[in-house]
């Protein structure tokens, strides 16, 4: 590499680095037409396209990353995820899986960062199962995130709603629970244990769970719902256990911890 391209590679990374993507994508991109064989390029460019939307292109880029250096732990977890976004699922599970293997020759202490990569990829994977019925294989995958990070209360949630989806009561409120141990100020967890509070005929348990909801976030629709329905008399239609308010506004309001590839 002659010395121009040298300085075009050290500004590049400099803006990466801070966070200044327009001004790294200029950079990174001329090294990537001079066909420059420094697999990180292809990598910080594939973040930043995949930041702008460029979904195919961050694809391509990751690819490259991973043909200069097939070793490339961070741009395969990248690509996966890119993988994933664009609904290519088996092979996003294929790459995840090379480098979850390549990962094995590593340390084992694995940083918080990648941790949570690797959980949120688990947890993407089970969103898709869930999608389409298949609870079982949602819950593994689950399983698999909440090993690496535990904490996650939002991943947690999703577990607890499909065993509730599964008609695994008893499961899901144990996993409600939990989450309410680890963050007791997270509104979709609460609202969720409530819910299977109220469909083992817990009802007063329930009232409990959406009025803290509701002291926390006096504005929450949700809870605002779930008590005017559990005070009705016994009997009548509020008896019917109600479907959740998931995954919108109202089962936000908690840390996760988790996030996508910068």
């Amino acid at each position: 590499m002659d010395e121009r391209l040298r300085e075009v590679l050290n500004r590049g990374r400099e803006h990466y680095a801070a966070r200044e993507y327009d001004r790294a994508e200029r950079y990174l991109a001329e090294l990537a037409r001079e066909k420059i064989a420094y697999a990180d390029v292809y990598d910080m460019l594939g973040v930043i396209y995949h930041q702008q939307g460029r979904l195919v292109d961050a694809e391509a880029m990751f690819k490259e990353a991973l043909r200069i250096n097939p070793g490339y732990t961070e741009a395969a977890l990248n690509l996966a995820v890119t993988l994933n976004d664009l609904g290519k699922y088996r092979e996003a599970k294929d790459i995840y899986q090379t480098a979850m293997t390549a990962s094995r020759n590593a340390p084992r202490h694995l940083d918080p960062f990648a941790k949570g990569k690797i959980a949120n990829m688990h947890a993407d994977v089970g969103a898709a199962y869930h999608a389409v019925g298949l609870y079982d294989d949602a819950v593994r995958e689950y399983e698999h995130a909440l090993a690496l990070c535990p904490k996650f209360v939002d991943i947690r949630t999703k577990l607890g709603t499909t065993f509730r989806e599964m008609g695994n009561i008893a499961a899901a409120v144990r996993e409600f629970e939990r989450v309410k141990i680890e963050n007791p100020k997270f509104v979709g967890g609460r609202l969720h244990l409530g819910l299977s509070y109220y469909a083992q005929g817990r009802r007063a348990e329930a009232a409990r769970e959406w009025q803290d909801v509701l002291d926390m976030a006096p504005e929450n629709k949700s809870a605002q719902m779930y008590l005017a329905m559990v005070r009705q008399p016994p009997g009548g239609d509020g008896d019917k256990t109600p479907r959740p308010a998931v995954s919108g506004p109202d089962g936000r309001g908690g840390d996760s911890g988790g996030g996508k590839p910068e």
